[in-house]
């Protein structure tokens, strides 16, 4: 039966009260009036609809302006829950979120990766533990977000990256396991949309976020709205071409950002040094197994004054530094903000990334460009996927 212009209003109305009370944590009538344009009493009824239903409850009054103190609406803590899933190179977290994006499950390692067979298996199995572990209704899991690396179109829900072709459409093959609203897309947005919610540019509206590691994925907000571009691959900025004939990257063209600006490029940096007898306390402790040697190994080593390590993160700081040279004098963002476990270097990489921004970039747009390390850790794409997520729940909303 189709519903009357007055019922597909209401709906709506409905659905952005459920949003701006997840975005405010609680709101009067009179606010929501006001946020809404419609009248107070018509306010009141939705409201009261929503209470109805369960959707909504009354917290009491809040600080009176002088007159009658006003009532407070808010969501249910215990009403709406999103499952949250952010892969690395190797493995994945999942944890469940409350509509005020708190965790309300431990974080979770899943032993899996993108091209795992058995992927969309383990996450269920994983997600059905955590509900029932923390005895969570089923029915209050309203859906799933999964941030991934890769060439990801988020509207199709399609990871190009992904080796078998069969198993590309992850969003069609998650939903079909979960029965939820799935949404997937690229780590680096998600840790972006995370970093721009609730992290160090969350009062920016033109901001860069990069999630720096193996890769350099790129968040990108324009007046306040996440940039995918036409097919949702803006961001790639490991691929930007930096060295002519240099060395070959794993996209399989050659002198992209990455070969020098990433955890392989120190990963390949540490393996000649060592082979070509630089002095370094990585040699003595990895001796005999070097090819243990992680990002972070060196990153420690240059915490305890190894020259060779801090080299090494000097030389990446200032490849990184190029790179954003480029960014700021294209987009001249308000804020660039530096996630990822590169980041963690800090002291390292962020003077010779300024020394290469005071030589590359017009002293007037990068002048004005903030240029800050992320404290938000490796939480920012699980708050971001859940946080995405429930936009979308209390968008789509059916009552």
């Amino acid at each position: 039966m189709n519903k009357s212009a007055t019922e597909i209003n209401k709906f709506k109305q409905k659905r952005k009260i459920l949003n701006l009370l997840h975005t405010h944590k609680n709101l009067s009538s009179p606010d929501l009036s006001k946020m809404l344009r419609i009248s107070l009493p018509t306010c009141i009824v939705l409201l009261n609809d929503l209470m109805l239903a369960g959707y909504v409850i009354n917290i009491g009054t809040g600080e009176s302006s002088g007159g009658r103190k006003p009532t407070l609406y808010a969501l249910p803590k215990n009403g709406f829950y999103v499952i949250s899933c952010d892969f690395a190179r190797y493995s994945a977290t999942m944890a469940i979120l409350d509509c005020y994006n708190d965790f309300v499950s431990p974080i979770v390692e899943i032993d899996t990766h993108i091209d795992d067979p058995f992927l969309v298996d383990k996450l269920y199995e994983v997600a059905v533990k955590l509900i029932a572990e923390q005895n969570i209704p089923e029915s209050k899991v309203y859906g799933l977000g999964v941030d991934m690396p890769g060439l990801i179109d988020s509207k199709a829900g399609i990871n190009y990256t992904i080796k078998d072709k069969k198993f590309q459409n992850i969003r069609h093959d998650l939903h079909e396991r979960f029965k939820k609203l799935v949404y997937i897309d690229n780590d680096a947005r998600m840790h972006a949309f995370g970093e721009f919610h609730f992290g160090a540019a969350k009062n920016y509206f033109n901001a860069i976020i990069i999630h720096w590691s193996w890769g350099l994925g790129l968040g990108i907000f324009v007046n306040g709205q996440l940039y995918s571009g036409n097919n949702g691959f803006a961001g790639e900025f490991s691929h930007i071409p930096m060295i002519e004939n240099g060395d070959l990257c794993i996209c399989g063209k050659r002198g992209c950002l990455e070969t020098i600006a990433s955890s392989n490029t120190i990963m390949r940096l540490v393996k000649n040094g060592l082979d070509n007898n630089e002095v370094s306390s990585l040699l003595h402790q990895f001796k005999n197994n070097p090819e243990k040697i992680s990002p972070e190994d060196v990153i420690h080593a240059a915490r305890m004054g190894d020259e060779f390590c801090i080299s090494i993160l000097n030389d990446i700081g200032s490849a990184m530094g190029k790179g954003l040279s480029y960014i700021i004098q294209l987009l001249n963002p308000e804020i660039i903000v530096l996630s990822g476990s590169l980041s963690k270097a800090r002291q390292y990489v962020l003077s010779p990334i300024q020394q290469s921004l005071n030589r590359l970039c017009l002293e007037k747009i990068s002048g004005n460009t903030t240029l800050i390390i992320s404290e938000m850790g490796d939480q920012s794409a699980l708050l971001g996927s859940s946080e995405m997520v429930f936009q979308m729940v209390f968008s789509e909303m059916n009552f």
